[in-house]
C-alpha cells in the first residue's frame, strides 16, 4: 500500500462534506483510541506562549498615601496576620508569586486604586 502523503490527505480532506470528516474523526477516535480535536485544541494555546511569562509575581513597591486601604488589601490575598501585612507595606515585597498573568493585573488595578505602586515580574 502506498504511503498517503500529507498534502494528499489535505486535498482529500477539502473534497470531503463535514460530515464525511465528522465520521472520519470518530474512527480514528475508535481505531487509535485518541480524540484528533483534543489535540488540535491543546497545541493552539501551546504556540501562543512565546508572548512572555504565564505566571508572574506581584510585588508591592510603595504602598503610597492611603496604606490602610493597601494593608486591607494585603491581608485579603494573602490571609497574612496584621502585623506581616503592614510589614510588607512598609518595605515593599513579594505579595503574590506565581500568579496568571490576568489575575496578577486585576491584583494590580486593586492596589494602584488604593494608590499603591506595582510591579508584576
Amino acid at each position: 500500500m502506498a504511503k498517503l502523503t500529507r498534502e494528499d490527505f489535505i486535498s482529500a480532506l477539502k473534497e470531503m462534506s463535514i460530515l464525511e470528516i465528522k465520521e472520519l474523526v470518530d474512527a480514528m477516535k475508535e481505531e487509535f483510541g485518541v480524540d484528533p480535536s483534543a489535540v488540535a485544541v491543546a497545541a493552539a494555546p501551546a504556540a501562543a506562549a512565546p508572548e512572555g511569562p504565564s505566571k508572574v509575581n506581584v510585588v508591592l513597591t510603595a504602598a503610597g498615601a492611603n496604606k490602610i486601604a493597601v494593608i486591607k488589601i494585603v491581608r485579603d490575598l494573602t490571609g497574612l496576620g496584621l502585623k506581616e501585612a503592614k510589614d510588607i507595606a512598609d518595605n515593599g515585597g513579594n505579595v503574590k508569586e506565581g500568579v496568571d498573568k490576568e489575575e496578577a493585573e486585576k491584583i494590580k488595578a486593586q492596589f494602584e486604586e488604593a494608590g499603591a505602586t506595582v510591579e508584576l515580574k
